[in-house]
């Protein structure tokens, strides 16, 4: 592609040449698409990329996937204050509605953000990713030779993009007539580095990437209208407010999943407490019975939810894991087992939630551990109970 557009025009080039007829369409496609989970840092992550490498000279066009079916999209609110600033909306995105039946592997080429490795219905293209850049757990499954193949610790994954195409922004940023899109851009990108870092405070989730990044966009955005403060608390509040979302679009608002063999495991994450979650249920029971439907739907042989909260301003975790088969409840025994003092678990309140050898709720002491650490925990069980098999 290689000349710049405005960034709504990108997106209407992206569906025309995701939507058109077969005969008319270039082959391959190239596709960027985030995680399963589309949090806030997946979706920015797709667009910037894909609309980056498009305005790299010789480079095809690149199209960005939200990794959601067109109806989840409205259970990322996050996403609108992002939207809003940039003139853009939800019906502007493209999503996994969107994409036409693939025939083959040949007519699709992709490359990941915010993951190494395609998961769910998309893992059959795995052969067909091109490169990656990610801040998770190195799954092996993209190639040493790929380009890029960016896999490093950073608080958000937009600001390793940033970092690896500094050079194609830079020179974006010289065409003065761009100047809207490239601040426009720059907010894009700096809303998942403040909301991931927790608005640059959260040191333990950051590298020495982030502030630099996040001044530098800062720097590009030089409004005096615009304060970063501001807009991080815009975001914060909106994705901080569940009430709107029943059970079952919670769990699924920022779910991802693994499988370990034949075993299948699935967490769902929650910014609200565990007892938010039962007292929005009804009761722990019925709490279960969303999550056990959830549970078949998805064909799942463990179920957990992850939340945070800060009740009286004090930061918490809470974890529930369910064994739903006979190899999940061993898989649950073996987290146990392997990870309660790491993670520095503690039986949540009375014990509500806990089905002995079933299923059990902590309240999770190592604040630490996110999904990024817990996922490869629960993991590890799976794959030992796999073993055993």
């Amino acid at each position: 592609m290689g000349s710049q557009s405005t960034i709504k025009g990108f997106l209407t080039a992206a569906r025309a040449a995701l939507t058109a007829p077969a005969s008319a369409k270039t082959r391959p496609l190239t596709l960027v698409i985030g995680n399963e989970s589309a949090d806030l840092d997946s979706l920015c992550s797709a667009l910037l990329f894909a609309y980056l490498r498009s305005n790299i000279p010789k480079q095809p066009l690149h199209i960005p996937l939200c990794n959601l079916a067109r109806e989840d999209l409205k259970l990322r609110t996050e996403l609108y204050p992002v939207l809003r600033h940039t003139g853009l909306d939800y019906n502007d995105l493209l999503t996994l509605s969107d994409l036409p039946q693939i025939a083959s592997d040949d007519q699709a080429d992709w490359l990941l953000v915010d993951h190494n490795a395609l998961t769910g219905s998309l893992a059959k293209y795995q052969n067909r990713v091109l490169g990656c850049i990610d801040h998770h757990i190195d799954e092996k499954a993209v190639r040493k030779e790929a380009e890029p193949r960016v896999i490093e610790h950073a608080g958000s994954c937009a600001t390793l993009i940033i970092d690896h195409y500094r050079s194609a922004w830079d020179e974006m940023r010289k065409d003065a007539a761009s100047k809207d899109e490239n601040v426009k851009l720059a907010k894009i990108a700096l809303a998942p580095i403040l909301i991931d870092s927790d608005n640059l405070r959260s040191k333990e989730k950051m590298s020495e990437k982030d502030p630099i990044i996040a001044k530098l966009l800062e720097d590009v955005i030089a409004d005096k209208d615009f304060d970063s403060a501001t807009y991080y608390k815009e975001i914060d509040t909106v994705k901080h407010d569940i009430s709107s979302l029943t059970i079952p679009e919670i769990l699924r608002k920022d779910y991802k999943e693994w499988r370990e063999g034949d075993i299948q495991l699935g967490i769902s994450c929650a910014v609200q407490g565990m007892d938010y979650l039962v007292e929005k249920a009804g009761s722990a029971d019925t709490l279960y019975k969303h999550l056990g439907e959830w549970a078949e739907k998805r064909s799942l042989d463990v179920a957990s939810i992850m939340t945070t909260s800060s009740p009286n301003g004090v930061f918490q975790r809470n974890l529930l894991v369910w064994g739903v088969t006979p190899n999940g409840q061993a898989a649950l025994a073996k987290f146990g087992d392997m990870f309660t003092d790491h993670l520095q678990l503690v039986q949540l309140d009375t014990g509500s939630l806990d089905r002995p050898g079933v299923s059990l709720a902590w309240n999770q002491k190592n604040l630490k551990a996110s999904r990024k650490q817990v996922a490869p925990a629960l993991r590890e069980a799976l794959k030992a109970v796999k073993e055993k098999l």
